[in-house]
């Protein structure tokens, strides 16, 4: 038997408990200070930009496919062993490209996806008309690349099925508990530590005797109420321009953000109200019905991002090879939630 400790459950820690759990070598115990996907996953928009993206090769697509690919039996199999239902848009996403932008490069990446197994499309400006009635086209948009296969998640929901679903398979789940990452690792209680907190990970590390440089990037966000249906109630995939997200809930609601906001002479973030409400009209220009749409909440979150090397931070510690670090997934945890998931499952296992 192999003991198993994980600190933090947001989207990554509770992928890699569910994933582990289905191992029965394994014995898992989650700790948080926090009650579930409180930090980064909670302020999610869940938008999982994998065939859209351009990585095309190496590990940055490498996670990408093997997530995307787990979703379409992921959700299914979440849904029918824990009862809950999880927002899954399986419509795709459609990006809108201004003028300016290269369209040669897009033709090249759909060559490339095809030839990976994969889908994209160059629509013209009057098909995007006719699917999707709602936008506003002006003079600057020339073009659109629709993503059939990409996805939109609601990261708490599927952050909840994923501990429901873990706790089934014997899972320990410990919150409200701060603990230390050395004092695991010294107790001799745990075999394994694997550290997926998000931005807390560099105290845990640190706790270490290792420097693990994540740093915050905040963005912000708006839950709105449309009063009347907009577009095509059979066409309703995530909406993207100039990195702003408009995502089709239920009921005639709406996630629309988000805000990229990084810390000045590494201080404190505070949320600037003027960006969100840039990001605000740029969406009303998009879709000017918003205009006259509720506003329910608003909300920010901190992206954990590492300084000085790629995102995601997937290894072993050089310090200690029984600690696993699983952070640092920047604006793709959700998206790369699963295959980190597996990853560490075959770090442990190997």
């Amino acid at each position: 038997m192999i003991r198993v400790a994980i600190i933090g459950c947001g989207i990554i820690g509770a992928s890699i408990a569910f994933e582990l759990s289905k191992s029965p070598e394994l014995k898992v115990t989650v700790f948080d200070k926090q009650p579930p996907a409180q930090g980064s996953t909670g302020a999610a928009l869940g938008v999982l930009m994998g065939v859209i993206s351009h990585k095309t090769k190496g590990r940055s697509w490498k996670l990408r496919e093997t997530s995307l690919q787990r979703y379409e039996t992921l959700i299914p199999e979440l849904e029918a062993v824990t009862g809950r239902k999880i927002p899954f848009n399986k419509q795709g996403i459609l990006m809108l490209c201004s003028e300016g932008e290269d369209l040669s490069k897009w033709e090249k990446l759909i060559a490339t996806r095809e030839s990976q197994g994969w889908q994209l499309e160059l629509w013209d400006v009057e098909r995007v008309r006719d699917r999707c009635p709602h936008l506003y086209l002006n003079d600057r948009i020339i073009a659109a690349i629709y993503s059939p296969q990409d996805r939109q998640v609601d990261p708490t929901a599927l952050t909840l099925a994923l501990i429901d679903a873990a706790e089934r398979n014997g899972v320990i789940f410990e919150f409200g508990v701060a603990v230390e990452g050395a004092a695991i690792a010294a107790s001799g209680e745990f075999d394994r530590l694997i550290v997926a907190a998000g931005l807390g990970s560099a105290a845990v590390t640190a706790s270490l005797n290792q420097l693990v440089d994540i740093r915050p990037v905040l963005g912000q966000a708006l839950h709105l109420r449309s009063k009347n249906p907009l577009g095509n109630p059979d066409f309703a995939p995530v909406i993207t321009c100039d990195d702003v997200h408009i995502v089709p809930l239920e009921n005639q609601e709406y996630w629309v953000g988000a805000t990229v906001e990084f810390s000045e002479n590494g201080g404190e973030i505070q949320a600037n109200a003027d960006m969100l409400a840039q990001v605000m009209a740029r969406a009303i220009a998009l879709c000017p019905a918003l205009a006259e749409a509720e506003i329910l909440r608003k909300w920010s979150g901190l992206r954990p991002r590492p300084e000085g090397r790629p995102a995601p931070i997937i290894e072993a510690l050089s310090s200690n090879s029984k600690v696993l670090i699983a952070s640092g997934h920047y604006r793709n945890g959700v998206l790369l939630a699963p295959a980190t998931a597996r990853s560490i499952r075959e770090m442990i296992l190997q």
